[in-house]
């Protein structure tokens, strides 16, 4: 609660601050100011000195990891090493913004696809595509999703995003895809 005061009473105080430093004082006879924030016209003229508009409102902390948790929703894939079904820390802060948002809507239902790229028999790939979903849902039951809102399905590699057969084209192919 101390943080939300000091932070209301910073936000108070900016934009004071900011017009206290908005003096008019002027150095040998020439605006200060000339330049910043104004426009000379052809005749060498300061057509207007002072921009106007309205300062962005400050987002209380709480609205700030709102809206970072919104961005991070935007994206829906996560992805996977050569083989594996282990979520990799760099897709944790998206899983747990789904995550959030699941636990806060416990009408919202999410399916969980799971792919592999090609390499690999197709029975073998469907069962891993299969333990990526199953991952990501696990990771999601651990936060408080109901096992109610999730669903899985595997494709396996009959679903790929890249057909180029490189290095590049296969890891965009072992993914998995949070669907809404």
């Amino acid at each position: 609660m101390e943080l939300n005061k000091l932070l209301k009473a910073i936000a108070v105080a900016l934009p004071l601050m900011a017009l206290g430093a908005c003096s008019s004082t002027s150095e040998s006879g020439t605006d200060a100011t000339e330049g910043v924030g104004s426009s000379t016209s052809s005749s060498g003229s300061v057509t207007g000195g002072v921009e106007t508009g309205s300062a962005s409102q400050m987002l209380t902390p709480e609205e700030q990891q709102r809206q970072k948790e919104q961005e991070l929703r935007r994206e829906h894939v996560i992805y996977f090493d050569f083989d594996r079904s282990e979520v990799q820390p760099e897709f944790l802060e998206i899983i747990q913004a789904h995550g959030n948002y699941l636990v806060e809507n416990p009408n919202v239902r999410v399916l969980i696809e799971g792919h592999a790229d090609e390499r690999g028999t197709p029975e073998y790939n469907i069962a891993l595509g299969e333990r990526r979903a199953k991952a990501v849902a696990k990771f999601l039951q651990s936060m408080g999703v109901l096992p109610g809102q999730m669903s899985i399905v595997s494709y396996g590699e009959e679903k790929p995003l890249d057909l180029s057969r490189t290095d590049d084209g296969f890891a965009k192919n072992r993914r998995a895809v949070l669907v809404y």
